[in-house]
């Protein structure tokens, strides 16, 4: 009985010694260290493709930082080779933030311009968010506030139907919107356009896959009468590239 008694009192002065000692900063034996934070980033041509009206279509990402904030690059547009002329659609450099599991909120700047006959642009500030919807949608959508005082925006959606592990199909949907009249970079109040696109990939490597696909491309309001048709329908082959 004394025996038991002792070892008792024995753990008991142990746990409070244990319990009140004072935090040491050169603890060895603690089993894991702080992690220094990871950056890390990527270069994605998405679309580098030309079609059969004699036309390349490109559109960039890269971006680099962390799982919570990143800066962004990205670049689309056109290059008509047959009329000497192009769009330059997107030029915006970003910060993110990620706010819920599979979005970020992002804001900076944007540059749009029209080249060919003389060049015409606007500059801008950008705010959007750019995320996974449910059924892993990838959604990109972004507003954008001109330095003319000016205001328009732009949604694109696509999806990855995986036939097998290299064999993908993407169905893509993106419009442009606008509430004001901005003839200078072939922009104007409404809906402008809705094109709806599919690619065709092989993933011969994760980092690189050929393509093939078609788009049709629905014109609105003055956007149709400045093309003088209501629809463009187009063929296309080209690569996805990513490092």
């Amino acid at each position: 009985m004394f025996k038991r008694l002792l070892i008792s009192i024995g753990l008991i002065s142990f746990l409070y010694g244990v319990s009140n000692a004072e935090p040491s900063e050169d603890c060895d034996f603690y089993p894991v260290k702080k992690m220094k934070p990871l950056y890390y980033g990527q270069i994605l041509f998405d679309r580098l493709e030309y079609d059969d009206s004699k036309r390349l279509n490109y559109e960039v990402t890269s971006w680099y930082g962390g799982d919570y904030q990143r800066f962004w690059i990205e670049v689309e547009g056109e290059n008509n080779f047959e009329k000497e002329e192009g769009d330059l659609e997107r030029l915006d450099v970003l910060y993110g933030k990620l706010f819920s599991p599979f979005w970020d909120i992002r804001a900076g700047v944007g540059y749009r311009s029209s080249y060919g006959d003389g060049t015409k642009d606007r500059k801008s500030f950008v705010v959007g968010l750019k995320g996974l919807a449910p059924y892993w949608f990838e959604v990109d959508t972004n507003m954008r506030f001109t330095t003319e005082g000016e205001l328009y925006g732009d949604v694109e959606a696509e999806y990855d139907l995986l036939f097998t592990q290299r064999l993908v199909f993407q169905p893509r949907i993106d419009t442009t919107f606008s509430f004001s009249d901005i003839p200078e970079i072939g922009v104007y109040n409404g809906i402008n356009n809705i094109n709806l696109s599919f690619r065709l990939r092989y993933e011969l490597k994760r980092e690189f896959a050929p393509y093939i696909g078609f788009s049709y491309n629905s014109f609105f309001g003055d956007i149709k009468d400045r093309n003088g048709k209501d629809h463009d329908l187009t063929a296309f082959f080209g690569v996805r590239v990513w490092f």
